[in-house]
């Protein structure tokens, strides 16, 4: 499906649209009431005598034009009723705008999914920011008295989500041994696991995919409750969205790693592979969980590129 997008400033609306290859089908509907036929059909699907009656014209003139925007594919047959007299057509419009597209030279925006499931809500809304990314502190702290060396991700984060953004409302983020009451029942991204950010430890036994170790001085590992597998490379992430703890009415997005790399792969994949996250956990697609293993392409020591392992 085709989407016009109508930049309002304050908000973005999107309409699912029919793209028209040939001019000449304009002509068609230069007509008033070939318009009005289309018009109609796209608040409620109808036939020839519907439309004849609610536009007050006869009903041989509504066939003649139904006849024609059949034929260039504005109008779509969805069923037929049996009625007293015969079979009626019920024709319908599947979409709410018509374009002409000039050039083939459009403009790349990132893929989120217009249709109905948008995976960005609630953290976006109506073109604002509508949460806080968190961050680990650099220095040690929380339960391991570790610091945070994944911090520096949420920037490549920040960057994307700002694409989507018209409103700006600082601040952005926060530092986990920075968060006041308040911030804790508010929408979440949280950047690095549970031992350099102390939000990610509170929620970590909670999550479907979460990271487990055996003793305080031993590696961790990432548990999948959801496929009974365990994932122990450190270049190993998690991206998973999740009902915020401390509000229920409130969501987290998790993006996190056994290490370093592990959540670098984490905000890569979230990035670059959107439409992917947005199916689900290949073992029970109703929940975003998914674990991505980093991929270094060029061998430059760089993450440049995720697989899913689920």
């Amino acid at each position: 499906m085709d989407y016009l997008v109508q930049d309002l400033g304050k908000k973005n609306l999107t309409y699912k649209s029919i793209v028209i290859k040939d001019a000449s089908t304009f002509g068609v509907i230069s007509n008033k009431l070939a318009m009005k036929i289309i018009k109609k059909l796209s608040e409620n699907p109808g036939c020839a005598m519907d439309l004849a009656r609610q536009l007050d014209q006869h009903e041989q003139k509504i066939y003649y034009h139904i006849r024609n925007l059949e034929d260039t594919g504005l109008i779509e047959l969805i069923r037929t009723e049996q009625r007293t007299g015969g079979t009626a057509k019920i024709y319908g419009v599947p979409y709410q705008a018509i374009s002409l597209k000039l050039t083939e030279r459009g403009e790349e925006i990132p893929d989120i999914g217009l249709d109905e499931n948008q995976l960005l809500k609630p953290f976006i809304e109506g073109a604002k920011f509508n949460s806080l990314i968190i961050v680990g502190s650099p220095e040690p702290h929380g339960v391991f008295k570790a610091p945070a060396l994944d911090a520096s991700c949420g920037i490549d984060l920040g960057v994307f989500l700002g694409s989507f953004l018209k409103k700006i409302s600082y601040p952005y983020y926060r530092v986990d041994v920075q968060l006041r009451e308040e911030d804790y029942k508010k929408n979440l991204f949280l950047i690095g696991g549970p031992k350099s950010n102390i939000i990610s430890e509170k929620i970590n036994e909670d999550l479907p995919i979460y990271f487990d170790y055996s003793s305080p001085d031993s590696d961790w590992n990432i548990i999948s409750k959801l496929s009974n597998t365990t994932y122990r490379k450190k270049t190993n992430g998690v991206i998973i969205k999740t009902e915020n703890p401390f509000d229920e009415n409130k969501q987290i997005f998790l993006l996190a790693g056994k290490g370093y790399k592990g959540t670098v792969a984490a905000v890569l994949g979230f990035i670059k592979y959107f439409n992917e996250i947005n199916k689900g956990n290949s073992n029970n697609p109703k929940i975003i969980a998914k674990v991505v293993e980093g991929l270094d392409l060029d061998s430059n020591n760089i993450i440049d590129d995720v697989e899913f392992l689920e």
